[in-house]
């Protein structure tokens, strides 16, 4: 059985749940990395269109928008910003799944990998 935690969920920007900024916190102590940040981007590609990047990145890029979620900063480029508002990253730990998941009322459709959306 899994708790549900309720959280403020935003529609002007990305949004990060709990369990998944506590994943995003234990992954960076495990690196020794505290000058990371989690970068989500959309890119062309995928059986759908348009696919998610989800990675650590230390950069900083002209025209990033960063929302910080109890001490995890989450960076999304200019271009990505339109196709993620009001999307949530969660992170899911199950016998049939493992990782970070993306939930975007944006997608008007995905393919069966979940990876790609248009």
């Amino acid at each position: 059985m899994t708790e549900q935690v309720q959280f403020e969920h935003r529609t002007d920007s990305i949004n990060l749940s709990p369990v998944a900024s506590a994943k995003v916190k234990s992954l960076l102590e495990q690196e020794g990395r505290d000058d990371l940040n989690l970068r989500i981007s959309v890119q062309p590609g995928g059986c759908s269109g348009l696919r998610y990047q989800l990675f650590f990145d230390e950069r900083s890029l002209d025209g990033d928008v960063l929302t910080d979620f109890d001490g995890v900063g989450v960076v999304v480029d200019r271009m990505s910003v339109p196709y993620l508002n009001g999307a949530t990253i969660d992170f899911v730990d199950t016998i049939e799944k493992q990782g970070f998941t993306i939930d975007n009322p944006n997608a008007t459709g995905s393919c069966a990998c979940g990876d790609s959306f248009h």
